[in-house]
């Protein structure tokens, strides 16, 4: 298949080392709050790659539910293709992607599972539907077709109605402790900004990038 040529040349901003803040969650929640704030859709969207013991690579779009000094954390299936890489090698990536801004932010570092106390709360927080599509969905197994999850959603409506749902054991978070945080501005001719965020014993150095 041809492409047409979708060549772009990057000018809305820069970024320089004076333009960081001191650490890369407030440096985070400075870009994610301008994201906000313009109506981006899904600025909370992000690309999260893992990799079992075989090296194979993964990659798919999960929501950032949460950031503090601790890291980023995401709720999902434990049993998912995502949950059982991730308990065989819990080394991780995320990508933010947010184009408009010509901007992204890619993340690394290791996963480990939230407290059952926060994914809990979290799962209390979440609509209903949602609550009862957990039980139902076996993520990444081969099904038969969509009737299978449509009448497993009848079923488990039925097993819980007039009552809580309580979170299934094989759904829940995990918190990515980032080791390295780069801001990615794009810039004209390719030269575009890269500026990392590395964790040396308990400071974060920053170190700019060749694009």
């Amino acid at each position: 298949m041809a492409l047409a040529d979708l060549r772009k040349d990057y000018s809305l901003a820069g970024l320089t080392e004076k333009d960081l803040a001191r650490d890369p969650f407030r440096q985070f929640e400075k870009w994610f709050q301008e994201a906000e704030a313009s109506k981006l859709v899904e600025p909370n969207a992000m690309v999260l790659a893992t990799a079992g013991r075989d090296g194979r690579p993964s990659s798919r779009t999960v929501l950032l539910k949460g950031v503090d000094g601790r890291g980023f954390v995401f709720f999902s299936n434990y049993e998912s293709r995502k949950g059982r890489e991730l308990d065989a090698n819990p080394h991780a990536s995320l990508v933010f992607p947010w184009f408009p801004f010509e901007r992204q932010v890619i993340v690394e570092g290791r996963v480990t599972q939230v407290a059952r106390e926060e994914s809990e709360a979290y799962f209390h927080s979440r609509p209903r539907a949602s609550q009862l599509a957990a039980w139902v969905s076996q993520q990444s197994s081969i099904i038969s077709g969509r009737a299978v999850l449509e009448e497993g959603m009848k079923a488990v409506d039925a097993k819980y109605l007039g009552r809580e749902v309580p979170a299934p054991p094989h759904w829940g978070g995990w918190r990515l402790a980032p080791a390295t945080v780069e801001f990615w501005q794009g810039r004209r001719s390719r030269l575009h900004d890269r500026l990392r965020y590395r964790r040396v014993k308990d400071e974060w150095i920053v170190e700019r990038l060749a694009p």
